[in-house]
């Protein structure tokens, strides 16, 4: 018994620097990001809630599991039960799972419809996949941008790899915003985990969620279904700014982006004077 609860004691010590970084975000950490949404709260707190009632089950059908070893082995009961069925047993297991399962359906559906929608949008952007980068798109004010990801031999120092863009998206602090979601091509999803954002951009179809951000700052994010080669390549960065900040930016942005716009279309017009065959296809 000595050596057992030193074996115990050994492994629960090697395990706990990991319990430790997963407290916070740092690199292969597997905890959570810290929250920045109301949405990202309530999914850790499911989340949490989840986790109780699981390992209460596991620990209970662990200790089950132990005392049914012990108490009914080979040695104390040479002659097997013969039992065929248990009717107060078979009405307690299942009405039990049938209450857990209540107790996680509610707060689960209340989380859902609570991401669905807002109804008191203060702004709408549209998101757009496509292989393999990201448009944005801000209709009530006529902005709208592509987003690529920088690539390594771009970065400046201090730049994560892989999570930068050329255009993020700015958005005002502490504002409901509107997300509409659709693809171009093939399905990709937009995922901010710092936000509790996930939702699947379908081509031909356009779906909803919302957030509002509590604190000023950058989130990174990246597309979560497998959408091609370059699935890897798309990632998403929010930033997170004052309501007068936003506001400065919007006018900025609509000059740079009118103009951005312009050369697009004007290179397309050329290209169609003078390559008409491959505009015919």
């Amino acid at each position: 018994m000595p050596r057992f609860r030193s074996w115990f004691v050994a492994i629960f010590l090697s395990m706990y620097p990991l319990l430790a970084m997963a407290a916070y975000p740092v690199q292969w950490g597997k905890g959570f990001q810290t929250a920045a949404s109301p949405t990202a709260e309530k999914i850790h707190e499911l989340h949490h809630l989840l986790l109780i009632i699981i390992t209460a089950i596991a620990v209970l059908v662990f200790l089950l599991l132990l005392y049914v070893v012990f108490r009914f082995n080979a040695r104390r009961h040479p002659v097997p039960s013969k039992t065929t069925h248990n009717t107060p047993l078979e009405i307690v297991w299942t009405l039990i799972p049938t209450l857990i399962i209540g107790v996680i359906a509610f707060p689960s559906l209340n989380l859902l419809y609570f991401m669905d929608k807002t109804k008191e949008a203060e702004l709408t952007l549209k998101i757009t996949g496509h292989q393999w980068y990201w448009s944005y798109e801000y209709p009530d004010d006529k902005v709208s941008f592509d987003s690529y990801m920088i690539a390594d031999k771009d970065l400046k120092p201090g730049m994560k790899r892989l999570l930068e863009v050329d255009n993020q998206v700015i958005v005002p602090v502490g504002a409901n915003i509107r997300l509409l979601m659709t693809a171009a091509d093939v399905i990709h999803s937009f995922a901010v985990p710092a936000l509790g954002i996930k939702q699947d951009s379908i081509p031909g179809r356009l779906r909803e969620t919302w957030m509002r951000i509590n604190k000023e700052g950058i989130y990174h994010g990246q597309c979560s279904e497998i959408c091609g080669v370059n699935h890897a390549f798309m990632p998403i960065v929010i930033k997170a700014v004052s309501k007068e900040e936003y506001k400065i930016w919007l006018e900025q942005a609509k000059q740079k982006f009118a103009r951005a716009n312009f050369m697009l279309q004007h290179s397309f017009v050329i290209l169609a004077k003078y390559m008409p065959e491959r505009f015919q296809e």
